[in-house]
């Protein structure tokens, strides 16, 4: 038998790929492209709905404006990859198999595990019952359909202060001028910009008049009101949770390494430390740079994606695959669909001096959001096109890797 027909009669190095969000999707485009036309490695891709979900306009969604309905197949068109639609119920490492709905078995080589997170609503007590979540499409119209409900002078509450929160107060506010919003938290809504930056946001959100209450905790969610630390209760005719996010449970239960928080701890490749074989990405990982642990952004999520079939690429190509580094360059906020305010960072996501108010910011943050998709496009044409990030900062050497 020929070298050559020996290697076409291989069985095919087998890519199955978790969660199609920023990160998953970028991986397995990027993978499935450099991989065009070989016939040694196939690329699935697995996720729970068809549809593409751009959790940076959820918020926009709650507000009744309609998604764009982005389709996955279509995402894929061309790059040779491989759509299977269903729930992971179970990954087992030890078969390198992956379940699906209970009564599928997907055997993989390599597995790249990117099922991100969701807003947490496990700590505090009615948060589950009581609560709207963004974490999908769906959770963001259910939150619409009650927002057009409600009367004139009804109360909304936002809990959270961090961006999601600041952008659905804001969007919420502006679309229905007639409700009462209350954004409340623990913290400084914009703590982490400069003072410019941070003075235009509370600006904004008292001119959309949005009620901030910084310094509350929230310790109980009630069918009516949102109870706090010390006995008072906000009523509430809606609430919605944007505070703090927590991840699927798979992989602790599949045995791999996680941290505190249940991401799987991974190399500086963004492989586990656990398990080589598999590499994690996006709000599932927990990936260590100089600075400290990544937070779930798209903007580092992408990156991760790609990055992860870059170092599949090079296994499979006989290559050492090389340290991930990524280092943070701004963070947009809309406020309402006529203004924003962008912070520009250094790598390490504290601010810079320069910042972006008002229509300027608008375009700015608008040219981001729907930077997925001409992104995707490209990569399918060009791989090396979606493999260039910013990446400053210092980095440290995580112990054990190479």
């Amino acid at each position: 038998m020929s070298a050559q027909h020996a290697e076409d009669t291989a069985a095919p190095h087998r890519v199955v790929i978790l969660g199609a969000g920023y990160a998953g999707m970028s991986a397995a485009i990027q993978l499935a492209a450099r991989g065009k036309g070989r016939k040694d490695v196939t690329v699935t891709l697995v996720n729970a709905q068809e549809h593409f979900t751009e959790r940076m306009r959820l918020h926009s969604v709650a507000a009744g404006r309609k998604p764009a309905g982005l389709s996955i197949p279509e995402l894929l068109d061309g790059t040779g990859a491989h759509f299977v639609r269903g729930w992971v119920t179970a990954v087992d490492t030890a078969a390198r198999t992956v379940r699906v709905d209970d009564d599928r078995v997907l055997a993989y080589d390599t597995l790249v595990y990117g099922l991100g997170g969701t807003a947490d609503t496990s700590a505090v007590p009615g948060s589950e019952d009581h609560a709207y979540t963004l974490n999908s499409v769906q959770d963001a119209e259910l939150l619409a359909d009650r927002l057009g409900r409600l009367g004139r002078g009804a109360t909304v509450v936002v809990v959270g202060s961090g961006l999601t929160g600041i952008e659905s107060a804001a969007e919420i506010a502006e679309r229905y001028p007639e409700l009462d919003v209350v954004l409340l938290g623990r913290g400084e809504p914009g703590a982490a910009m400069n003072p410019r930056a941070r003075a235009y946001l509370h600006a904004a959100l008292d001119r959309l008049g949005v009620r901030v209450r910084t310094g509350a905790e929230v310790v109980k969610v009630l069918p009516d009101a949102v109870g706090l630390a010390g006995g008072e209760n906000v009523a509430a005719d809606a609430v919605l949770w944007t505070c703090g996010t927590r991840v699927s449970p798979l992989a602790a239960a599949a045995g791999l390494a996680v941290d505190e928080h249940g991401r799987i701890v991974t190399d500086a490749t963004l492989r586990s430390v656990s398990r080589p074989e598999v590499y994690a990405i996006g709000d599932a990982a927990a990936i260590r740079q100089g600075y400290g642990v990544m937070h779930g952004t798209c903007q580092g999520g992408m990156p991760t994606g790609v990055h992860a079939a870059l170092s599949i690429d090079r296994v499979l190509r006989g290559k050492r695959p090389k340290p991930f580094r990524f280092g943070y360059y701004h963070t947009p906020v809309s406020l309402g669909r006529g203004d924003a305010v962008v912070q520009f960072t250094r790598p390490d996501d504290s601010p810079r001096r320069m910042c972006l108010t008002s229509r300027t910011a608008v375009r700015y943050k608008e040219t981001v959001t729907a930077s997925p998709w001409p992104t995707y496009g490209r990569m399918k044409k060009m791989p090396a096109s979606g493999a260039f990030w910013p990446r400053g900062g210092r980095f440290t050497r995580l112990r054990g890797t190479r």
